[in-house]
Protein backbone atom coordinates (compact mmCIF):
# COMPACT_ATOMS: atom_id res chain seq x y z
CA UNK A 1 0.00 0.00 0.00
CA UNK A 2 1.22 3.95 -0.72
CA UNK A 3 1.37 5.47 2.55
CA UNK A 4 -0.79 8.76 1.45
CA UNK A 5 0.62 10.83 4.03
CA UNK A 6 4.12 10.23 3.48
CA UNK A 7 3.51 10.93 -0.32
CA UNK A 8 1.83 13.68 0.13
CA UNK A 9 5.06 14.93 2.60
CA UNK A 10 7.60 14.29 -0.11
CA UNK A 11 5.16 16.31 -3.19
CA UNK A 12 4.65 19.25 -0.91
CA UNK A 13 8.19 19.57 0.14
CA UNK A 14 9.86 18.53 -3.55
CA UNK A 15 7.14 21.02 -4.89
CA UNK A 16 8.36 23.88 -2.59
CA UNK A 17 11.66 23.56 -3.58
CA UNK A 18 11.15 22.91 -7.11
CA UNK A 19 8.85 26.35 -7.18
CA UNK A 20 11.69 27.70 -5.39
CA UNK A 21 14.60 26.84 -7.67
CA UNK A 22 12.42 27.85 -10.70
CA UNK A 23 11.89 31.76 -8.61
CA UNK A 24 15.50 32.19 -8.21
CA UNK A 25 16.80 31.06 -11.73
CA UNK A 26 14.35 33.64 -12.96
CA UNK A 27 16.66 36.12 -11.29
CA UNK A 28 20.08 34.46 -11.15
CA UNK A 29 20.85 33.65 -14.96
CA UNK A 30 23.70 31.92 -13.61
CA UNK A 31 21.70 29.07 -11.93
CA UNK A 32 18.96 28.85 -14.98
CA UNK A 33 22.09 28.70 -17.43
CA UNK A 34 24.45 26.19 -14.99
CA UNK A 35 22.38 24.63 -12.31
CA UNK A 36 18.56 24.52 -12.84
CA UNK A 37 18.49 21.45 -14.77
CA UNK A 38 20.85 19.41 -12.09
CA UNK A 39 19.12 21.03 -9.31
CA UNK A 40 15.96 20.13 -10.43
CA UNK A 41 16.38 16.37 -11.39
CA UNK A 42 18.54 16.24 -7.32
CA UNK A 43 15.09 17.84 -6.08
CA UNK A 44 12.63 15.40 -7.39
CA UNK A 45 15.76 12.06 -6.70
CA UNK A 46 16.21 13.67 -3.22
CA UNK A 47 12.11 13.63 -2.58
CA UNK A 48 11.73 10.17 -3.96
CA UNK A 49 14.41 8.53 -1.72
CA UNK A 50 12.91 10.33 1.14
CA UNK A 51 9.33 8.96 0.75
CA UNK A 52 10.70 5.02 -0.26
CA UNK A 53 12.98 5.83 2.69
CA UNK A 54 10.56 6.52 5.36
CA UNK A 55 8.11 3.91 4.02
CA UNK A 56 10.16 1.54 2.31
CA UNK A 57 7.36 -0.31 -0.06
CA UNK A 58 9.62 -2.83 -2.00
CA UNK A 59 11.58 -1.68 -5.26
CA UNK A 60 8.55 -2.04 -7.51
CA UNK A 61 6.82 0.61 -5.52
CA UNK A 62 9.33 2.61 -4.99
CA UNK A 63 10.25 3.21 -8.39
CA UNK A 64 6.42 3.91 -9.24
CA UNK A 65 5.86 6.24 -6.61
CA UNK A 66 9.12 7.88 -7.35
CA UNK A 67 8.57 8.39 -10.48
CA UNK A 68 4.71 9.96 -9.30
CA UNK A 69 6.81 12.24 -6.83
CA UNK A 70 9.45 13.04 -8.89
CA UNK A 71 7.06 13.84 -11.61
CA UNK A 72 4.28 15.96 -9.65
CA UNK A 73 7.38 18.22 -8.42
CA UNK A 74 8.94 18.99 -11.53
CA UNK A 75 5.33 19.73 -13.02
CA UNK A 76 4.21 22.45 -11.07
CA UNK A 77 7.78 24.21 -10.45
CA UNK A 78 8.52 23.72 -14.44
CA UNK A 79 4.92 25.28 -14.88
CA UNK A 80 6.03 28.33 -12.81
CA UNK A 81 9.24 28.82 -14.73
CA UNK A 82 6.73 28.85 -18.11
CA UNK A 83 4.70 31.32 -16.51
CA UNK A 84 8.05 33.36 -15.73
CA UNK A 85 9.24 32.69 -19.50
CA UNK A 86 12.23 30.75 -18.95
CA UNK A 87 11.34 27.95 -20.09
CA UNK A 88 10.12 27.22 -23.68
CA UNK A 89 7.14 24.52 -23.81
CA UNK A 90 8.97 21.87 -25.31
CA UNK A 91 11.53 21.85 -22.15
CA UNK A 92 8.67 22.46 -20.16
CA UNK A 93 8.36 18.44 -21.28
CA UNK A 94 11.70 17.34 -21.96
CA UNK A 95 12.11 18.44 -17.87
CA UNK A 96 9.16 16.52 -16.87
CA UNK A 97 10.34 13.38 -18.46
CA UNK A 98 13.71 14.08 -16.79
CA UNK A 99 12.44 14.83 -13.38
CA UNK A 100 10.41 11.35 -13.83
CA UNK A 101 13.20 8.84 -14.40
CA UNK A 102 15.25 10.56 -11.96
CA UNK A 103 12.43 10.37 -9.14
CA UNK A 104 11.92 6.25 -10.34
CA UNK A 105 15.99 6.27 -9.98
CA UNK A 106 15.82 7.75 -6.23
CA UNK A 107 12.86 5.25 -5.20
CA UNK A 108 14.73 2.58 -4.86
CA UNK A 109 17.44 3.71 -3.44
CA UNK A 110 15.37 4.80 -0.71
CA UNK A 111 14.28 1.17 -0.82
CA UNK A 112 17.77 0.17 -0.16
CA UNK A 113 18.70 2.51 2.56
CA UNK A 114 15.40 1.64 4.27
CA UNK A 115 16.83 -2.50 4.13
CA UNK A 116 20.03 -0.86 5.54
CA UNK A 117 18.51 0.95 8.46
CA UNK A 118 16.71 -1.96 9.32
CA UNK A 119 19.80 -3.98 9.02
CA UNK A 120 21.31 -1.45 11.74
CA UNK A 121 23.63 0.37 9.43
Amino acid sequence: MIDVRALNRAVTVGTLLQVTLAVLSHYSPWIYDNAYLFMGMMVSATASFLYARDVGPGHARGLLVGAVIGGACALVGLAVSVGLGDTTLHDFWLRTVISIVTGAVGGPFGQMSFRLRQMGY
